[in-house]
């Protein structure tokens, strides 16, 4: 079924005809037909041309691609064991056809040629583009290597491949493993009826009487920000801190260091001083020096705010039960005390505001109003599991845009956070647009018997992140698969991301859709003021937070990596952002899925990066009003809908007229 095109609506993946039996031998068939594919390019007789080397390899190998998109976004959203041992037989396979592709001396030599006659050829901007990034391509990943090289490579990749699939399955097994039931009503003192109700729903799921807690979020957050009792939280906030770092078979700590090492040699090997030097050649940022003089230098302004708001919120819990030291367990829950009494703000005040259906419409009345899209939701396509909503989205003339899924609630088989992915890219090949089918995915507080899904703040801003990616994988308009949608620099993929949730800080937008779920009354000024007001609430601790995360990631990935203990790298790697007394039994790095499973090696600094682009960015929308449609315009066809096809900077300052600037950031966030 995986080597034609699905003979569906939209050609939709038939999710509810794929069995698990199909994945292995459909990844065997569907690799030899696209080293078939390959080997006609590389003993084509006709001399090498942009049409019959570089356009005939951007386009081969479809239906394998198809095939991994599908098979390895399930195993993120709908895992069990099987898929997870398919996933450990087929990477090894994958990595090696790709080497295999990356490492051939005869199509390399197939691409150089094309590629030096380039200034020949009147190409349009995004052939050329398309040309550099197929001879990067195979010159970042070894080609000019010689054989005994290259075979090194091959192991390292295929090594690199299945420990970093092995990191997540740790990770993933440390968060079901644990939970904590709970008898005695007393220990709930202080959290939300909404809490209880999901503790209480999730015991009896598991066959037993009273509460039980989890470390999936919607399950972890409320205990760590509500529960009065201390003991409690700590008991919870250990289990969630030392995931993947306890003397049991789950431990990453010698995989963390292997993946390090591997991927020093990899850059070594290709004539890189670093991982991080080999990364950032592809980034905005270019170079590891100016990641950490970027981290620093937002450090240095926002430590004394963080230093300013620790004393305060230290003091806070002194006054009011008598602490003497604030510790990580306590941070949440004074924070939230705090931010009540400062603002009279309580997240649960405003959850019966944000029905999440309610939520998702307004998500999509903003994307109408900005970029003229509609979204039906459809069922006549297939889902991989009943909770999966499907919509069909339209352009201003009714024309097809989009498939979208949406997948909101935890569940066993799907990996803890949020992100946006895609079943099909965007292209155009022999005159059709093939469009996108994009899908989002999150752990949200799921409904309860007597309560929809009501949406924590930072639910709602979480939603709104990730409906940015996917109106940039749902707007594409390129001719390549591989410049489309959100296939561009890392440290620019987070902009339309970012700069979405700053509609949830706007009273004109929040209009749209923050109504009570019961009596439909929109959501009150005074509560509005109160979001805007404490947005930037405890911004120097929360800036501080992401920085430790970003020059960890440089430690491990910047230099040579001498790493004994890991434990002991982490700390001294985080020592100037350290605000809270640290627990000798918790380390973040083996759980840090992010850069030791995603992507996000070399590239956690991308967040704090686009956030200065996304303040920029939204001051222009500001200037000239939220939802004005020749800024949305602007937006779109400079930035979302071009994908990859031309240099960052440059389509940034297509739409803004200038590059960005830092203060709009330390404005914002209340550190200028």
């Amino acid at each position: 079924m995986f080597t034609e095109k699905f003979n569906t609506p939209y050609t939709a993946a038939p999710f509810r005809q794929i069995q698990l039996d199909d994945y292995v031998p459909a990844f065997d068939q569907t690799i030899v037909q696209a080293r078939a594919e390959v080997d006609a390019i590389i003993t084509n007789p006709e001399a090498p041309s942009f049409e019959n080397t570089i356009e005939a390899l951007e386009f081969s190998g479809q239906a394998l691609d198809r095939l991994s998109s599908i098979f390895f976004n399930l195993n993120s959203a709908e895992t069990n064991d099987t898929m997870q041992q398919i996933a450990q037989e087929v990477s090894p396979k994958l990595t090696a056809f790709g080497n295999d592709i990356a490492l051939n001396e005869t199509l390399f030599q197939r691409v150089k040629t094309v590629y030096e006659q380039r200034e020949t050829l009147s190409l349009s901007p995004e052939q050329l583009m398309l040309l550099e990034k197929k001879y990067k391509g195979f010159s970042r990943n070894g080609a000019l290597l010689n054989e005994e090289k290259k075979n090194r490579l091959r192991e390292i990749d295929t090594d690199l491949a299945k420990l970093k699939l092995t990191f997540g399955e740790n990770v993933l097994a440390e968060t079901n493993s644990y939970f904590k039931h709970i008898t005695n009503p007393e220990d709930l003192a202080g959290l939300p009826e909404g809490a209880q109700e999901a503790a209480a729903a999730l015991a009896q799921s598991k066959g037993l009487e009273g509460w039980v807690f989890t470390l999936d979020f919607p399950s972890y957050m409320p205990l760590i920000t509500y529960a009065d009792n201390r003991e409690l939280r700590k008991e919870l906030a250990l289990a969630f801190g030392k995931k993947a770092f306890q003397d049991n078979a789950h431990n990453n700590t010698e995989i963390l260091k292997k993946i390090v090492a591997l991927r020093h040699e990899r850059a070594q090997l290709l004539g890189y001083e670093s991982h991080a030097h080999f990364v950032l050649e592809e980034r905005m940022a270019q170079h590891p020096e100016t990641v950490k003089t970027f981290l620093n230098d937002l450090l240095a302004k926002a430590k004394p705010a963080a230093q300013r708001e620790f004393a305060q919120l230290s003091a806070f819990a002194k006054e009011k039960d008598g602490l003497d030291h604030l510790e990580k367990w306590d941070g949440a829950y004074y924070s939230e005390k705090l931010k009540q009494e400062l603002f009279d703000l309580d997240d649960e005040l405003l959850k019966p505001y944000f029905p999440l259906e309610k939520v998702l419409q307004g998500a999509f009345t903003v994307a109408e109003k900005l970029f003229g899209l509609t979204f039906h939701e459809i069922d006549t396509v297939d889902k991989y599991h009943p909770d999966v909503q499907t919509y069909e989205v339209r352009g201003e003339a009714n024309e097809f845009v989009a498939l979208f899924y949406a997948d909101f609630f935890p569940r066993a088989g799907k990996r803890p956070g949020a992100w946006m992915t895609s079943f099909k890219p965007q292209y155009i090949q022999n005159g059709v647009n093939e469009r996108p089918h994009v899908s989002i995915v999150c752990n949200f507080t799921p409904p309860t018997p007597s309560k929809p899904s009501l949406l924590t703040f930072n639910e709602v801003t979480t939603l709104f992140h990730e409906f940015g990616h996917a109106l940039h994988g749902m707007l594409a308009n390129t001719t390549y698969p591989s410049l489309s949608g959100t296939s561009v620099y890392w440290d620019f993929v987070e902009l339309p991301s970012q700069v979405m949730e700053n509609w949830c800080y706007e009273p004109e937008a929040l209009a749209l859709f923050a109504h009570h779920y019961e009596t439909g009354e929109v959501i009150p000024q005074s509560y509005v003021d109160k979001i805007k007001e404490s947005a930037s609430f405890l911004e120097g601790m929360a800036t501080v937070r992401q920085l430790s995360f970003g020059l960890l990631d440089m430690a491990y990935h910047a230099q040579v990596p001498t790493i004994d203990d890991v434990k002991a790298f982490e700390v001294a790697a985080t020592r100037d952002t350290a605000l809270y007394p640290d627990v000798a039994a918790n380390c973040v790095s083996p759980a840090f899925s992010h850069i030791f499973q995603g992507g996000y090696s070399s590239g956690y600094y991308s967040y704090k990066w686009a956030e200065v682009l996304d303040a920029d960015a939204f001051a222009y929308f500001q200037e000239k009003g939220i939802f004005n449609k020749e800024v949305g315009t602007q937006f779109k066809e400079n930035i979302l809908s071009k994908g990859g096809t031309a240099l960052p900077m440059e389509l940034y300052k297509k739409f803004r007229g200038q590059e960005p600037k830092p203060e709009a950031l330390l404005k914002r966030a209340g550190l200028l």
